[in-house]
Order: C-alpha cells, then structure tokens, then sequence
C-alpha cells in the first residue's frame, strides 16, 4: 500500500467531488437531482475518478474500477438515507484501492 498515493488520493477526490457538487447545486434546481441524481451522481463520481487518476499518474481503467467498487457503499447510503455518511466511507475505500494500485506500479493483471 503506497500511504502517499492513497491520501493525495483522498484529497483530490474529496476536493473534486466537493467542488463539482457546488456547481451542480448552485446550477441546476432540487427537482433535477430528485428525477436525474440517480445519474448525476455516479456520473460525477466517476469523473471525478478519472481526474484523480490523472493528477496521480495512475491507470484510468483500473481507477474507475475502483471508484465504482467504492460507490457501492454510498449507493447502500443512498438507499438508507445517510448519503453525505455514503461518500466519505467511498471516498476511504477509494483512496485505499488508488494506494493498492500504485503499490502494484499502478497496473491491475487485466488492464
């Protein structure tokens, strides 16, 4: 596990999905992310992901994987209510898989 990699992996996501989450709600009405946030969310998510990705020089395939396997837990919040409670534990489990993958030189077997 690369410690270093995992919490500037930690910061970049937070710091994306923090910003990007601003402009959306400040650009696009309630209504919309009670019929779309379905899609909204992951969606930003998972270009949020990639940006990481590229900030830490990491394979982009492998990081998406990791960012939708570490979604899992906030969609599970989602459904239970706590969705804010979602992202932070995805954000850990996010950070830790980018810090797997850079202790494996950045590469999975199938990538």
């Amino acid at each position: 596990m690369d410690r270093s990699v995992l919490w500037r992996a930690a910061a970049c996501q937070l710091v994306t999905v923090a910003a990007l989450s601003l402009a959306l709600a400040l650009a696009l009405p309630d209504s919309f992310f009670d019929d779309w946030g379905w899609l909204s969310g992951p969606a930003a998510w998972l270009a949020c992901a990639a940006i990481t990705a590229w900030a830490l020089h990491l394979n982009v395939r492998g990081v998406l994987l990791g960012a939708v396997l570490a979604g899992i837990p906030s969609a599970i919040a989602v459904v239970a209510g706590v969705h804010w409670l979602g992202v932070v534990i995805a954000i850990a489990v996010f950070a830790c898989w980018c810090g797997w993958m850079a202790a494996r030189g950045g590469r999975l077997a199938w990538t």
